[in-house]
């Protein structure tokens, strides 16, 4: 691996943080060294439990000044109760991505100047901390999430213990190697083979929160003749002249005439979720577990290999009760666009 510190350099370091009692300059001093060893912004900020931008702020003052002493710049008066006010509802709203951009926009906004240490600091005081944004569906409509939810509710309480209710809908994995966080050596760069390959594989799924059962159909094209297997799938699993309640999204072979009274002559109700609610339907948890066991950081050199995986692992899914009820329930979140009025 290629330093850039030199012996000598790296000796000063290491003595200068021996004889250091000030902490900001020793995470300043480990910072460097760090990032001479091979490690990223993101590592050594993990470590010393900093943010990425103060790390790399660090290093890049030691590059350009062999700067480590933090006295230098500060701030030239504090935001009033109303400016701090004003600058956190607007944080709420716009994300930067660093914080010397905040300290521009503060600077333009009440011509007060802000050190990036300083700005830091007051990020942390007023409870701001470097965290990736929950993605959230365009449409996602608060008010008929909750609307559904208290449907819900009552449709459970008139099922009771006879009536099942499964939430179902379908899934498309692909034969494509799907890179997820996972601990790894430090200072270790970990390289996993990927697969140029677009095959994908198509399932049919349902589950029902009573006793977590679990119905799956692989089918080569999901279409209405298709979703009438697996309605008949459905009701062959739970024999009787009960009725059975499916929960499915709005796709439009959910919705055609023709599995509609393919559903009715066999007993089963369906109902609609709202339009992009993902996080109304548990099946979609099951998916989640699909590719943390099966598609996330593997890689598979043949198609047939992956198809080997995918129904090994649908075939024993339904049997690991315990890890479906601690993964999988109706305690709904509902998800809100901020394109639509709150």
């Amino acid at each position: 691996m290629k330093r850039w510190l030199t012996k000598k350099e790296r000796e000063e370091l290491l003595n200068t943080h021996r004889k250091e009692r000030d902490k900001r300059v020793c995470d300043r001093i480990k910072a460097v060294l760090a990032y001479d060893d091979g490690y990223s912004y993101s590592e050594i900020a993990h470590i010393l439990l900093l943010d990425d931008e103060t790390i790399r702020r660090h290093i890049s003052d030691y590059l350009s000044e062999k700067k480590l002493l933090p006295e230098n710049g500060g701030s030239s008066g504090k935001l009033t109760d109303k400016e701090t006010r004003e600058l956190v509802e607007h944080l709420r709203e716009i994300t930067y991505l660093h914080v010397k951009d905040i300290c521009d926009y503060v600077k333009q906004t009440y011509r007060k100047k802000y050190s990036v240490s300083g700005m830091t600091k007051w990020l942390h005081a007023n409870r701001f901390c470097y965290k990736k944004p929950h993605a959230v569906p365009a449409k996602a409509d608060k008010a008929q999430q909750a609307k559904f939810i208290k449907y819900y509710k009552r449709l459970k309480a008139r099922a009771g213990e006879v009536e099942p209710i499964y939430f179902a809908d379908s899934v498309h994995p692909q034969h494509q190697t799907k890179l997820a966080y996972g601990w790894i050596l430090k200072g270790e760069r970990k390289e996993i083979a990927t697969t140029g390959r677009q095959n994908r594989l198509n399932f049919m799924g349902g589950i029902c929160l009573n006793g977590h059962r679990f119905i799956v159909q692989q089918a080569e094209t999901v279409n209405g003749e298709n979703i009438k297997l697996f309605l008949r799938r459905l009701r062959d699993a739970n024999p009787g002249e009960h009725a059975i309640h499916t929960i499915w999204d709005n796709a439009g072979y959910h919705r055609s005439k023709e599995v509609r009274r393919y559903a009715k002559a066999l007993r089963i109700k369906l109902h609609y979720l709202p339009p992009y609610s993902p996080n109304l339907n548990p099946i979609e948890r099951v998916w989640k577990l699909f590719h943390e066991h099966v598609t996330y950081n593997q890689y598979y050199g043949k198609f047939t290999d992956f198809t080997d995986a995918a129904l090994g692992f649908f075939k024993t899914i339904g049997r690991k009760k315990s890890l479906l009820r601690s993964r999988i329930n109706d305690n709904f979140q509902i998800l809100h666009s901020p394109l639509f009025a709150s």
